[in-house]
């Protein structure tokens, strides 16, 4: 810990840069990823808002198992069948991939494409398995 103090006392210039540097990461990433709802918000804006899933995840993913109702849109196809959504463009829109991480460049895309009411899923599929909330599989 001693070394560290020395270090910043003594490189200050080069430390209040890497500092800005992560803050400015930090604040750039968490405007451009939307908003994040748990697994029970989520449920909650299902069941009273008729928010819509869209799951990016890939075929063999959605197919063990995904949120019902859930439209399935793999996240590097999602720019170009966007449309295929365009009549939930009013409805609240709730991103679902694995672990939460690739929904925030799907919420980019929907954004892009004017959709107003886009929310990430926070943990990602993986969290609504771990609540043991419902799933559908073929």
């Amino acid at each position: 810990m001693a070394q560290f103090i020395e270090f910043v006392g003594n490189h200050w210039i080069l430390s209040t840069l890497w500092v800005a540097l992560v803050t400015a990461l930090i604040l750039h990433r968490s405007k451009t990823s939307g908003e994040s709802v748990s697994a029970q918000q989520a449920v909650m804006l299902i069941n009273r808002s008729d928010a819509v899933v869209v799951d990016i995840r890939d075929k063999k993913d959605f197919d063990a198992g995904h949120i019902v109702d859930a439209i399935h849109i793999p996240l590097a196809k999602l720019g170009t069948r966007v449309t295929e959504i365009e009549k939930h463009k009013a409805a609240p829109v709730i991103v679902a991939c694995r672990l939460g991480q690739h929904s925030a460049d799907a919420v980019k895309v929907l954004k892009s494409a004017g959709f107003t009411n886009v929310l990430r899923l926070a943990g990602g599929m993986t969290e609504w398995r771990a609540q043991s909330l419902p799933l559908v599989q073929k």
